[in-house]
């Protein structure tokens, strides 16, 4: 894994506050009615103004087969768990929408996903927004230095077994620095081994994707779009971090308010 230096750390600092600043500009403008390519074009506006690199468009993906990712944002509504297309859908009422955002500044990455309510959502809805937030914050509480890569899956899957959902299994979190997706891969459920020890410059994502009913998925034609095998709700909240010796460092602080 790559140790990240004060200096690397920091510039991961701004690139993740760019990042909660386009989650700032839509947290204004996610409502009913709106077309979801209008988002994607807001943060797409915000990142090129900016001097900044979108890390999803064009994506290749696991394949040259695979179709490079079509926008800036990912948008998945609903019961999408990822992944999804930022296209001319429109938002309605009590939609709920997982905007996933990355971007590169002066070589280095930012990573974060949030799940917004469109208007008045049920309570369901809200209650899985809630269950999800909170499991985000338990996995990154459990990334201490000296710990293990395990102690995140084991508190995160150790709360949502006992509210009733479900942790998508195979889509988790990963290193990040100068490119999106280094070592290590991150668990959000318990494993059998404790994986690495924890070190203070390690950085990666902790994104947990929590389903209302099953964890069980299905990969849609587009070849991107991940959505629930029951057609339930899915919701992810997700943080780029930075293991320190005084505890895990938020670098993409899209909550703080």
């Amino acid at each position: 894994m790559n140790i990240k230096n004060p200096r690397a750390i920091a510039r991961m600092r701004v690139a993740g506050q760019m990042v909660a600043d386009c989650f700032a500009i839509l947290r204004d403008n996610i409502k009913p009615g709106v077309n979801i390519r209008l988002l994607d074009q807001m943060v797409e506006d915000y990142i090129t103004k900016h001097d900044a690199e979108p890390l999803y468009k064009g994506y290749q993906g696991s394949s040259a087969e695979h179709p490079p990712f079509p926008g800036v944002i990912c948008a998945s509504v609903n019961h999408e768990i990822c992944h999804g297309l930022p296209n001319d859908r429109i938002l309605k009422e009590g939609d709920i929408i997982g905007v996933d955002i990355g971007l590169k500044y002066k070589g280095f990455c930012g990573d974060a996903c949030v799940t917004f309510p469109v208007g008045n959502i049920s309570p369901q809805a809200q209650r899985l927004l809630d269950i999800t937030k909170k499991a985000l914050y338990l996995g990154i509480e459990a990334a201490q230095s000296g710990g293990y890569l395990y102690d995140i899956g084991r508190a995160i899957e150790d709360f949502t077994d006992t509210q009733g959902v479900s942790v998508v299994h195979e889509w988790g979190g990963h290193g990040i620095g100068r490119r999106l997706h280094e070592a290590p891969s991150v668990s959000h459920i318990r494993q059998p081994d404790h994986g690495p020890k924890l070190r203070p410059g390690m950085t990666f994502t902790i994104e947990p994707m929590i389903n209302m009913g099953t964890h069980e998925w299905i990969l849609l034609p587009d070849g991107w779009t991940v959505i629930t095998r029951d057609g339930k709700l899915s919701a992810q909240y997700e943080h780029t971090i930075a293991i320190t010796h005084n505890g895990p460092e938020i670098l993409t602080p899209w909550d703080a308010a």
